[in-house]
């Protein structure tokens, strides 16, 4: 059932909807890993191999969900050799989510799982946990988001594997953290996010707190995580040991909030929320075209609001007493809205941008994905990509960001199928034969 790998092997896989077949190569790497390449039917903006500032460092990735996936999504767009190790017959809940599902298949799987290696394992087992203790002996990098403690059960604590590895540095996302008396609790994103002061301030003040409308609070940790992870090994150049990174959802969004906790401390003030406003920065807001299309125009400044005044064919706004100053809009901000708005009513949207770029203010349209994936800055810098999917043919998702002038990342694969490397990874990395892989099998340990 798992042949050896031989130094060269080839094949063919078919691809719905693709033009023709993808031959994928696979070769042995200098560490005796198993480098697999698609030769052919790439799609537009993606690359063959993996490429980046990070193609040296191996990375365990044994979280699920979104904190500690998208903490290994930032590491692999950038080159990495990013390993997850997930459950088999059952895979990351990610596999399963989404707001569509063409084909009963997650479209947000392909994006958070791009350019990794899937390995099953079952971590309850002691067996796969021997097998973590040796990949992690041969790794840099070993991301997990459990709650605390869950990996100490499974004998896989940072006390036990940097005495295996003492170059490992140990990414952890949880909630509220490894510490304090709420780390033992389970902490979602969004808990996180209520908690960091996130939700009180976004929304209407009409309604209550509202969500961002995407998962920004796990998504912030797992930045942070990517950023802590780097650091860690920077670190490790000067010191030769690696460390533990502490990444908790509320202290991510915390970081995030500004001023909100100086503000309270010295004034007492508490912000709320105000809806597509910031209260005293005027005038940035969204106000409407002739043609029922929204134009978000920001020109707070005073010398961008003086220009502001000019494309609006009333200058002398910019030396009025009640607008000529940052704080002195602040105080009439709803009155200069409506007094934009009044303006901006008359001009169809594209005049009114026109007119916009004529006199040097920031503003634009509020994209949906139709028109980012018709604008032309996007396509002039490969915002968007096609990246070759056995099912969904050339899937359109977002590239890697940002953009390093010599060592840019990018998108090798999208997100592989259940187990799809381990017999790569297990006997390539660690040398295990046919017999004991088809051993493991019937063992239910991958």
């Amino acid at each position: 059932m798992f042949g050896a790998f031989s130094r060269l092997t080839a094949g063919f896989r078919h691809a719905a909807h693709c033009t023709g077949p993808i031959l994928i190569m696979y070769t042995l790497n200098e560490e005796n890993a198993v480098t697999e390449k698609a030769t052919e039917t790439l799609g537009e903006g993606q690359v063959a191999t993996r490429q980046g500032p990070l193609t040296d460092l191996r990375v365990i990735e044994m979280g699920q969900l979104l904190a500690g996936p998208f903490c290994g999504q930032l590491l692999a767009d950038f080159g990495a050799e990013v390993i997850k190790l997930e459950q088999p017959g059952v895979g990351d809940p990610m596999r399963e989510w989404g707001r569509e599902k063409p084909h009963g298949k997650s479209l947000w799987w392909p994006v958070v799982a791009r350019n990794k290696k899937s390995v099953t394992l079952n971590l309850r087992e002691k067996a796969a946990q021997d097998i973590v203790r040796d990949l992690v002996a041969k790794s840099d990098i070993l991301i997990e988001n459990f709650r605390p403690g869950t990996m100490e059960r499974w004998g896989l604590g940072y006390d036990v594997l940097s005495k295996i590895n003492p170059k490992l540095v140990m990414v952890r996302v949880t909630g509220f953290g490894q510490t304090g008396p709420y780390s033992s609790q389970a902490g979602y994103g969004s808990i996180g996010e209520a908690m960091g002061g996130l939700r009180y301030v976004v929304g209407d003040p009409s309604t209550a707190p509202s969500r961002m409308g995407i998962s920004i609070g796990d998504s912030l940790a797992a930045t942070y995580a990517a950023l802590g992870a780097l650091m860690a090994i920077h670190a490790r150049e000067r010191t030769g040991r690696g460390q533990v990174v502490d990444s908790a959802i509320y202290e991510a969004v915390l970081a995030m909030m500004e001023s909100l906790i100086t503000e309270y401390d010295q004034t007492g003030y508490i912000r709320e929320r105000t809806g597509p406003i910031l209260p005293n920065v005027a005038p940035s807001n969204v106000y409407p075209a002739s043609d029922d299309q929204m134009i978000l125009i920001a020109a707070n400044q005073d010398t961008v609001f003086k220009r502001l005044a000019e494309a609006m064919g009333q200058p002398e706004l910019a030396t009025n007493p009640r607008y000529a100053t940052h704080s002195a809009r602040g105080a009439v901000q709803q009155e200069l809205d409506d007094l934009i708005a009044d303006w901006t009513r008359t001009v169809d949207s594209a005049t009114l941008l026109e007119l916009m770029e004529k006199h040097g203010v920031p503003a634009g349209r509020i994209y949906r994905t139709p028109e980012m994936l018709v604008d032309p800055h996007f396509q002039a810098r490969q915002n968007i990509i096609k990246v070759a999917h056995p099912i969904f043919g050339k899937l359109a998702m977002q590239n890697v960001a940002p953009r390093l002038s010599d060592t840019p990342g990018g998108v090798v694969h999208a997100g592989p199928e259940l187990g799809q490397h381990t017999e790569e990874i297990l006997s390539g990395v660690l040398g295990l034969n046919g017999e004991k892989l088809a051993s493991l099998k019937a063992a239910g340990i991958i």
